[in-house]
């Protein structure tokens, strides 16, 4: 997978970073994003309490109400914010430089997801058809529907800003550096892993999450490289969380806007186990299915 020759493209996200490659810089830009992130989220949130009460405030901390999840992932594009100032103040950067040119971003992304939805109306036709134990419904389907395209559009914000900090700002600032593709996958996707390690709600499982993340980073990272774009990745991102987050979610947390609750917690090894080893194959799939449609 790490081979130079097949990144011919990813030249195009990091040749406007080679201008400014120090890794003061870097560094500085990911303390920057942060602060910058939590302002914003420190202004606007309690403006939002004030100006639209309820009890959709107690979902905050873990993400079991509509409302909260809306607020929730609608603040990462704060993180975007983030990355487009200190891209420019720190780099000389345009926002654009960060994600890829917009129309073969737009087009990827559209062909990306195109494969992407036929091969999951593939697989809901092939057994088994549960998780050995029935899912448990929770929000209403009309309700659910209502809500549908607001979700669809938090979670694309949510995905897409993972994607610009991850596979956007932090690998192109060390490929501006480094020119081995070990060092601008493999530390990205570290950094990426971490920030879903979660011991205290994953319990034995952590460790296995933070390897499916890390892997993933390293995917989502080699088809940046491949398509010289953040539009695969985005969609490959979108349509895993749109599954985790809007049809099967944990009931551990981040279940406020999903139609149906997964039957079994995400500490619960024994029985979760096994589809964390589906959930390895799924991620391999969808991976190649991405790399199959920007095939030029």
């Amino acid at each position: 997978m790490l081979n130079r020759q097949n990144y011919s493209a990813h030249e195009a996200l990091v040749r406007s970073a080679r201008r400014k490659p120090q890794l003061w810089r870097l560094g500085l830009g990911l303390v920057l994003i942060y602060l910058i992130s939590f302002a914003l989220s420190s202004i606007v949130l309690p403006l939002l309490a004030a100006l639209f009460p309820g009890v959709w405030l107690q979902g905050l901390r873990d993400g079991s109400t509509p409302g909260a999840m809306l607020v929730l992932l609608g603040g990462f594009l704060f993180i975007t914010v983030g990355v487009a100032l200190c891209a420019r103040l720190l780099q000389d950067r345009s926002f654009l430089s960060v994600v890829g040119h917009p129309r073969p971003l737009v087009r990827q992304f559209i062909r990306v997801s195109l494969y992407l939805l036929a091969l999951g109306i593939a697989l809901s036709l092939l057994p088994p058809y549960d998780m050995g134990e029935p899912l448990q419904p929770n929000l209403e389907p009309g309700l659910w529907l209502s809500l549908l395209p607001v979700s669809l559009l938090v979670v694309l914000i949510q995905t897409s800003a993972e994607e610009i900090v991850f596979r956007g700002y932090i690998q192109q600032g060390l490929a501006a550096r480094f020119k081995s593709p070990a060092v601008w996958i493999l530390g990205p996707s570290a950094l990426f892993a971490l920030g879903h390690y979660l011991p205290a709600e994953a319990g034995e499982n952590a460790l296995l999450i933070t390897l499916w993340a890390g892997v993933f980073g390293c995917m989502m990272a080699d088809l940046t490289a491949r398509a010289g774009t953040l539009g695969p990745a985005i969609a490959v991102h979108f349509f895993n969380n749109v599954t985790a987050l809007l049809v099967f979610a944990s009931p551990t947390s981040l279940y406020g806007l999903s139609l149906y609750l997964m039957p079994y917690e995400m500490s619960d090894g024994a029985a979760l186990r096994p589809w964390l080893a589906v959930d390895f194959a799924m991620m391999l799939v969808t991976w190649l299915t991405a790399r199959l449609a920007i095939r030029r």
